[in-house]
């Protein structure tokens, strides 16, 4: 079995609506190159770590435009393809999100069910506040952490 960790932010201020794992809210978009969806972000770079695979940003640069706006439950997909083709299975993923706004506990369970599909392994969302702190408590953008742990085929 193998461990990753993801993580991922955005700073508010994107032109899209705000989505997190492939799920559109209410609230400021987040500002990105693709669709800046910060869970699907720190949960390819988890799997990626944990497939001993490069980082997100390295398989897709923001630098190339055809990744301008992208789905990014999409490049998640494209994720778990090569995660499989190095011959490992996703055998559960956690995730946490920080963000002070909008209030993201009602949409925990779609953004899972979300997950899941995608990922092909039972996924956990939680969401935390930032209680005031820092720039997640000063509402200026989202953070998420994500552990993946994955098992031979």
């Amino acid at each position: 079995m193998r461990i990753g960790l993801g993580f991922d932010v955005h700073r508010f201020g994107g032109p899209g609506p705000l989505v997190l794992a492939g799920v559109e809210l209410d609230g400021p978009a987040l500002h990105g190159h693709s669709d800046a969806d910060a869970v699907a972000h720190a949960v390819a770079d988890a799997l990626l770590g944990a497939a001993g695979l490069p980082d997100l940003g390295s398989i897709f640069p923001a630098s190339e435009e055809r990744y301008r706006g992208a789905s990014s439950m999409g490049l998640l997909a494209d994720v778990v393809s090569r995660v499989r083709a190095e011959g490992w299975q996703t055998e559960n993923v956690d995730v946490v999100i920080a963000a002070e706004e909008p209030m993201l506990g009602p949409h925990v369970a779609t953004m899972a069910a979300a997950l899941t599909a995608v990922l092909g392994g039972p996924t956990s969302v939680k969401a935390k506040r930032g209680e005031g702190l820092g720039a997640i408590g000063r509402a200026e953008g989202i953070a998420v952490w994500a552990v993946a742990l994955l098992e031979p085929l």
